[in-house]
């Protein structure tokens, strides 16, 4: 895999977002994180979509690298999304993302089409009205004094490398890049009613859901193709990051997708 060199780039309105491109001929693919997740976090989706990709993996506002701006809330995230495939003059992408990076990715489709070429939601619904919980990780420290202390920390949760991706070592010990308080924010802004955008998306659109995952039941599933024909769902035998833990089988899930419903042009 080429180098994963972090670069920023300004929106029109003046936030500062990093993203990592691994450049290339191929195909470009945006990668959106979910929640407490960061654009690195992203990157072994490359290796299994082969050399045919070009993967621009986003630090959304808020996580990684990124500004911490105020504004937690759909269009911020939607706008800062457009700005790098702008910014980059890559459009149209095929866009993939996971949970909170998933919502945002349908949503781009259905209101910057032009922009996107291809949808890959990664367990998210397109209607939300779970708590937004996450008591234990707001009541974490601010840091540890060692990393094997974060991960004693984070034992409650299925996949502690979701979270150890967005750890950062200082003088005081170690952090997560993240803020609590502008997560739940940001979680907060997609609990809701998204079938205008989801249903709106025209472009060739799958869901994957974790089958050991309550974000997506199978129910859901089956009205959302049922509400937008032609949408495919797949399930991959997982909790909600499986992007992490069934990372080949995703990749070539997602692979397959691309190559059959959006071919390359010629």
């Amino acid at each position: 895999m080429t180098t994963a060199t972090t670069r920023h780039f300004h929106t029109p309105d003046g936030i500062r977002l990093a993203y990592i491109d691994l450049g290339g001929a191929g195909r470009p693919v945006l990668a959106l994180h979910g929640a407490y997740g960061r654009g690195r976090s992203m990157l072994g989706l490359a290796t299994h979509l082969g050399p045919g990709y070009r993967l621009i993996a986003l630090d959304q506002r808020g996580h990684g690298l990124s500004d911490h701006p105020d504004d937690h809330g759909r269009d911020g995230y939607i706008a800062d999304a457009a700005a790098l495939v702008e910014h980059l003059g890559l459009g149209p992408v095929a866009a993939v993302g996971h949970s909170l990076g998933g919502i945002t990715a349908y949503q781009l489709a259905a209101r910057r089409p032009e922009l996107v070429s291809a949808v890959v939601v990664l367990d998210f619904p397109a209607e939300y009205r779970a708590s937004l919980g996450d008591d234990q990780l707001r009541a974490l420290p601010t840091h540890f004094p060692s990393m094997c202390a974060m991960l004693d920390a984070l034992a409650f949760v299925d996949e502690p490398r979701h979270f150890t991706e967005s750890a950062v070592e200082e003088p005081e010990g170690w952090r997560f890049l993240w803020r609590a308080d502008e997560i739940q924010a940001a979680k907060a802004a997609v609990r809701g009613d998204w079938w205008d955008d989801f249903t709106g998306a025209k472009q060739p659109l799958m869901v994957v859901r974790g089958r050991h995952s309550a974000v997506v039941p199978r129910r859901h599933a089956e009205e959302m193709i049922r509400r937008r024909p032609g949408t495919e769902v797949v399930t991959i035998d997982g909790h909600h990051d499986f992007y992490i833990t069934h990372q080949a089988e995703l990749g070539a899930t997602v692979r397959t997708f691309l190559d059959r419903r959006a071919p390359l042009a010629g």
